[in-house]
């Protein structure tokens, strides 16, 4: 098939285009790299399957060729990044996510939109599942991410009744791995640099809130099968073994071997006190799990971490 992939030169979005180019797929990456990096697509470029458009999908696009899938991640996605670009957050969630269904619309394609955890805020329910309405603060400092996600699931479920778009939705959930951006302000690259620096690890808070990490190959194998599966409905995707970031930070240290020690600072507005998806749909429905360990994942992030640090 062929397929595009807005945010396909990001972390999640250069993994996606990896694999579906190893599937043999032909792959349009539609990226204006403010956040993603073209050294993500690197170790791809030689392929005659892979085509690079820098386009702000913000702004209409048109593509000649036949187009069956449309997997659209384009977006800050670090609080870092979506509180310095909270415009261009909004915009992408809004009018990307406008242009991209319009583009399904009439290629006749399938779209996946890439959602996240964030539409649950700072839940009130544990664990998170996809008939939860959540508990965000508009109007607060990630208001701008949260609340671009959450009219973009409307807006493709509005593609989808009135225009009879064949469309997909995931929440995503904390997932890290190789390709991370080390200074993105995520708590799995702001540990691991601080300790390979040797520096005290930033713990926000007490450090008992909880979040749940999947490994990058995991999600991405669950993205697929969601793509090729019937249902409409949202589904999660994460690994649901949750941990505290006290001892999150713990772990890093012991397999860094570094000396570093845990620093507390004020807890963030509308941090999530707790994260954990419930992955009932995405078991019953593609039967998927998560299969690579914490341990696992962080050893891989870790070894390509000490390259790049």
């Amino acid at each position: 098939m062929r397929i595009v992939v807005t945010g396909g030169a990001g972390f999640i979005g250069s993994h996606l285009t990896e694999s579906l180019l190893l599937q043999g797929h032909k792959v349009v990456v539609i990226d204006n790299f403010i956040t993603g990096s073209r050294k993500n697509l690197e170790h791809l470029a030689q392929s005659e399957n892979l085509h690079i458009v820098e386009h702000d999908i913000t702004k209409p696009i048109f593509l000649a060729e036949k187009i069956e899938r449309i997997y659209h991640l384009a977006s800050p996605a670090s609080p870092i990044d979506y509180q310095k670009l909270p415009i261009q957050t909004l915009k992408v969630g809004a009018l990307g996510t406008h242009n991209l269904l319009g583009m399904a619309k009439a290629q006749n394609a399938r779209i996946l939109l890439a959602s996240t955890s964030e539409v649950y805020g700072d839940p009130e329910i544990h664990p998170q599942h996809e008939g939860y309405w959540g508990n965000v603060n508009p109007v607060g400092p990630r208001g701008c991410y949260d609340e671009s996600k959450r009219f973009a699931e409307a807006l493709v479920v509005a593609y989808r009744d009135f225009h009879n778009v064949d469309t997909r939705i995931i929440r995503i959930f904390n997932t890290y791995g190789p390709r991370m951006r080390l200074n993105d302000g995520r708590v799995v690259p702001a540990f691991i640099s601080q300790a390979l620096r040797g520096e005290n690890l930033s713990v926000y808070g007490n450090g008992s809130q909880t979040r749940s990490f999947c490994y990058v190959s995991d999600l991405v194998r669950g993205m697929i099968k969601v793509m090729e599966q019937s249902d409409q409905n949202p589904i999660n995707l994460g690994n649901p073994a949750e941990i505290t970031i006290r001892e999150f930070a713990e772990r890093i240290i012991t397999l860094t071997g570094s000396s570093a020690k845990l620093e507390f600072g004020p807890l963030p507005q509308d941090d999530p006190k707790r994260r954990q998806p419930d992955i009932s749909r995405a078991r019953a429905l593609i039967q998927w799990e998560p299969e690579v360990s914490l341990e696992e994942g962080l050893k891989k992030t870790l070894e390509w971490a000490k390259i790049n640090v």
